[in-house]
């Protein structure tokens, strides 16, 4: 009985996946929204030698970081008292690609980070997103994640966190030393690395009909 509720229920962990989903939309509706057009400014900030501190970012960034901890913490629950469900699963891959992604082309946008890394990270995703798919429906089971991208994913959030930051509090010790674009940077390479042992774990899925 307890299974079956587990599998049809909407149990903690769904419930946590749907608030980090709720928490994203928030966040890039704040980052997106066109506040000088709405006559609404946000407070600007010199905090310790940190020039131009816009509360918008430093509010998105704790919700950005809420969303993160949930990220692992909705995970966590399920596996230790098996409560993975389709429907988690489905909803858990939309929440961060919506958080993530969303994030990414927006700070790019805003020149926070290089154009280059959501153009890296969204390729990397939509490729080993259809590698899954097709690997996963021949092995009749899901394909899980690699090393490198869970580093890839814990290395992407502490990364945009800081920016969020303005890469405080290591933006006191000096303004060259970029701890947050460093995060960046490591997640960028992981997110490359992972890609390919996709690929070379489950090419044989991908070309055996061919």
């Amino acid at each position: 009985m307890k299974k079956e509720v587990n599998k049809k229920g909407m149990n903690l962990p769904n419930k946590i996946t749907c608030v980090r989903l709720v928490v994203s939309v928030i966040v890039l509706l704040m980052l997106c929204l066109p506040w000088n057009e709405m006559k609404v400014e946000w407070p600007v900030y010199s905090v310790f030698g940190v020039e131009n501190v816009n509360l918008k970012y430093i509010i998105a960034g704790v919700l950005f970081l809420i969303g993160s901890v949930t990220d692992f913490l909705d995970g966590h629950i399920a596996r230790k008292y098996n409560m993975v469900t389709d429907f988690g699963k489905v909803m858990d891959a939309i929440a961060d690609k919506v958080l993530v992604n969303g994030v990414l082309i927006i700070l790019a946008y805003d020149k926070f980070i290089p154009l280059a890394v959501p153009v890296i990270i969204i390729t990397r995703d939509i490729v080993v997103d259809s590698i899954k798919m097709v690997a996963g429906g021949k092995k009749g089971g899901a394909v899980g994640a690699s090393w490198p991208g869970k580093i890839k994913t814990i290395c992407m959030m502490i990364g945009l966190t800081l920016v969020f930051f303005y890469n405080m509090p290591f933006a006191f010790i000096g303004k060259g030393i970029r701890i947050d674009y460093l995060f960046v940077f490591i997640a960028t390479i992981m997110s490359i690395v992972s890609g390919f042992q996709y690929y070379l774990s489950y090419k044989e899925f991908l070309f055996s009909e061919i």
